[in-house]
């Protein structure tokens, strides 16, 4: 199977990092790029610029240190602004613009903005022409399957997309109205695959290497965006690159590490978000990693309540101290 290609990049497998807001940072898509995940895709920035100076957006914007390519998702329902956030963020260091129609939550849909757009097909093509007018790297566009059961639009808002110059397409199996309950379904976006010829990435509960062969084989997609079924296990990615290359499943990594990773991804946190901010966001995805391991939920009420570096670190490694049984156990 040849490798996508997005403008002129050819990713080096088919596995990409979903962008998700408050998780996909630049710590964590280092983490999963190291992991195997062909590309990863940061969280998503506002169109708004005049919003950039708060201390959220700005660490968003810090593209320079990222891996290549480096794209970047953005999100707003004003044309001439999401060109403007567009030609910005190329000037910080973007390669690949990404624009989100693809968020079903509401504080971005009561915008205008996100998958609301999809109910305006006009609209979606007059910011998709401005930001692809705006600069000369590639454009990806990430939508959902439509509105809602009754207005899935999404082989007609594909046709839109290429005809406009979009580079590839990610979508997500489910309309705007499912938001993240019940399953993804991969029908839709198999009828999209037909319908254009750019590449199309499917989304949507891929959280096995088994369910990603299973998604590539339904869809005839060209690549996988992961999102939360990375959240505490990135090495997902190596799991389904090698389940795809070979055909055999890895054995789940040892606690040890897990220990190692998860000491390696508070220490980056610590780093990139200074201490005060670090340990708030390290909370979650601590509890993410242990969810599955036993002792996980009274640990993490006494975890939360950690305020350092330090006692976060030294209490991670007294967890696994308890658990670890010449290192041979495996993470479930």
């Amino acid at each position: 199977m040849s490798a996508p290609r997005i403008g002129p990049y050819t990713l080096p497998n088919r596995l990409i990092l979903a962008p998700m807001a408050g998780v996909t940072d630049r710590p964590f898509r280092q983490l999963c790029r190291d992991l195997g995940a062909g590309l990863v895709v940061s969280e998503m920035v506002t169109s708004d610029v005049r919003l950039w100076n708060s201390r959220k957006s700005s660490l968003r914007l810090l593209h320079s240190g990222d891996p290549e390519p480096r794209s970047v998702q953005i999100a707003g329902g004003d044309p001439q602004m999401m060109a403007d956030a567009a030609r910005k963020n190329v000037e910080l260091g973007a390669q690949i613009i990404d624009i989100n129609m693809g968020c079903p939550a509401k504080k971005v849909c009561n915008k205008a903005a996100g998958s609301a757009l999809l109910r305006d097909e006009p609209l979606v093509r007059e910011i998709l022409d401005a930001v692809i007018g705006a600069v000369d790297v590639p454009v990806t566009l990430k939508i959902r399957t439509g509105w809602d059961r009754q207005n899935k639009n999404g082989v007609t808002v594909a046709k839109i997309a290429e005809d406009a110059g979009i580079t590839a397409l990610s979508v997500h199996g489910r309309t705007r109205a499912d938001l993240y309950t019940g399953e993804a379904e991969y029908d839709t976006i198999a009828a999209i695959k037909q319908a254009i010829s750019i590449p199309v990435f499917a989304n949507g509960d891929i959280d096995s290497p088994q369910k990603a062969k299973a998604v590539l084989d339904a869809t005839g997609a060209d690549a996988l965006l992961i999102g939360r079924a990375a959240q505490g296990r990135p090495w997902i990615f190596r799991e389904i690159e090698h389940y795809l290359r070979t055909g055999e499943t890895l054995p789940a990594p040892s606690l040890l590490e897990v220990e190692r990773i998860l000491l390696e991804h508070l220490a980056a946190l610590h780093a990139f978000y200074g201490e005060l901010m670090g340990v708030r966001i390290a909370r979650k995805h601590v509890g993410w990693y242990l969810a599955t391991l036993p002792g996980a939920r009274e640990f993490r009420a006494q975890f939360n309540r950690l305020d350092s570096t330090d006692a976060q670190c030294a209490n991670v490694r007294e967890f696994f101290r308890e658990r670890h049984n010449d290192g041979n156990e495996v993470a479930a």
